[in-house]
Protein backbone atom coordinates (compact mmCIF):
# COMPACT_ATOMS: atom_id res chain seq x y z
CA UNK A 1 0.00 0.00 0.00
CA UNK A 2 1.36 3.43 -0.93
CA UNK A 3 1.50 6.46 1.37
CA UNK A 4 -1.88 8.04 2.15
CA UNK A 5 -2.23 11.53 0.72
CA UNK A 6 -4.85 13.90 -0.73
CA UNK A 7 -6.18 13.02 -4.20
CA UNK A 8 -8.65 14.72 -6.53
CA UNK A 9 -10.13 14.36 -9.97
CA UNK A 10 -12.74 16.09 -12.14
CA UNK A 11 -14.60 14.07 -14.74
CA UNK A 12 -16.61 15.09 -17.80
CA UNK A 13 -19.91 14.12 -16.19
CA UNK A 14 -21.72 17.46 -16.16
CA UNK A 15 -24.59 18.64 -13.95
CA UNK A 16 -26.72 18.96 -17.13
CA UNK A 17 -26.61 15.18 -17.71
CA UNK A 18 -30.19 13.88 -18.18
CA UNK A 19 -31.80 12.55 -15.00
CA UNK A 20 -31.97 9.02 -16.46
CA UNK A 21 -28.19 8.98 -16.90
CA UNK A 22 -27.65 10.37 -13.37
CA UNK A 23 -29.55 7.32 -12.19
CA UNK A 24 -26.99 5.18 -14.04
CA UNK A 25 -24.14 7.11 -12.39
CA UNK A 26 -25.72 6.42 -9.00
CA UNK A 27 -25.69 2.73 -9.92
CA UNK A 28 -21.96 3.00 -10.62
CA UNK A 29 -21.43 4.70 -7.24
CA UNK A 30 -23.10 1.77 -5.50
CA UNK A 31 -21.10 -0.84 -7.44
CA UNK A 32 -17.70 0.62 -6.59
CA UNK A 33 -15.42 -0.88 -3.91
CA UNK A 34 -15.79 0.75 -0.51
CA UNK A 35 -19.33 2.09 -1.09
CA UNK A 36 -20.81 3.45 2.16
CA UNK A 37 -23.82 5.37 0.87
CA UNK A 38 -24.98 8.97 0.80
CA UNK A 39 -24.73 11.41 3.70
CA UNK A 40 -26.47 14.75 3.17
CA UNK A 41 -26.62 13.95 -0.55
CA UNK A 42 -22.87 13.30 -0.86
CA UNK A 43 -21.68 9.83 -1.92
CA UNK A 44 -18.90 8.31 0.22
CA UNK A 45 -16.58 5.34 -0.13
CA UNK A 46 -14.32 3.74 2.51
CA UNK A 47 -14.87 6.43 5.16
CA UNK A 48 -15.71 10.06 5.84
CA UNK A 49 -13.45 13.11 6.16
CA UNK A 50 -12.59 12.28 9.77
CA UNK A 51 -11.22 8.87 8.69
CA UNK A 52 -7.73 8.18 7.36
CA UNK A 53 -9.01 6.74 4.04
CA UNK A 54 -12.04 8.11 2.19
CA UNK A 55 -13.46 9.23 -1.15
CA UNK A 56 -16.38 11.59 -1.73
CA UNK A 57 -17.84 13.17 -4.85
CA UNK A 58 -19.85 16.26 -5.75
CA UNK A 59 -21.29 17.75 -8.91
CA UNK A 60 -19.58 21.05 -9.72
CA UNK A 61 -19.64 23.39 -12.74
CA UNK A 62 -16.31 21.77 -13.72
CA UNK A 63 -17.92 18.29 -13.79
CA UNK A 64 -18.17 15.39 -11.36
CA UNK A 65 -15.49 16.12 -8.79
CA UNK A 66 -13.86 13.56 -6.50
CA UNK A 67 -11.77 14.22 -3.43
CA UNK A 68 -10.01 11.47 -1.53
CA UNK A 69 -7.33 10.63 0.97
CA UNK A 70 -5.61 7.37 0.07
CA UNK A 71 -2.47 5.97 -1.53
CA UNK A 72 -1.60 6.79 -5.13
CA UNK A 73 -1.82 3.19 -6.36
CA UNK A 74 -5.16 2.51 -4.69
CA UNK A 75 -6.55 5.83 -5.93
CA UNK A 76 -5.41 5.21 -9.52
CA UNK A 77 -6.91 1.72 -9.55
CA UNK A 78 -10.20 2.90 -8.04
CA UNK A 79 -10.52 5.89 -10.39
CA UNK A 80 -9.71 3.85 -13.49
CA UNK A 81 -12.43 1.36 -12.51
CA UNK A 82 -14.88 4.24 -11.94
CA UNK A 83 -14.12 5.74 -15.37
CA UNK A 84 -14.57 2.37 -17.08
CA UNK A 85 -17.87 1.62 -15.35
CA UNK A 86 -19.17 5.18 -15.81
CA UNK A 87 -18.33 5.04 -19.54
CA UNK A 88 -20.55 1.96 -19.86
CA UNK A 89 -23.31 3.57 -17.80
CA UNK A 90 -23.56 6.92 -19.58
CA UNK A 91 -22.74 5.91 -23.15
CA UNK A 92 -19.75 8.21 -23.74
CA UNK A 93 -16.09 8.02 -22.77
CA UNK A 94 -15.61 9.36 -19.25
CA UNK A 95 -12.35 11.09 -18.46
CA UNK A 96 -10.78 14.28 -17.23
CA UNK A 97 -11.54 17.47 -19.20
CA UNK A 98 -7.91 18.59 -18.88
CA UNK A 99 -6.99 15.40 -20.77
CA UNK A 100 -9.36 16.36 -23.62
CA UNK A 101 -12.51 14.54 -22.50
CA UNK A 102 -15.44 16.90 -23.13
Amino acid sequence: MSEVQPQNCNLNIWYSLPEELWGNVTGVYKSMPGWLGFKDGIPYWFGREEDNIFIWASVEPSGLSFYARMGDDEWSDWMEKFKLEATKAVGFEVGEPEDGFL
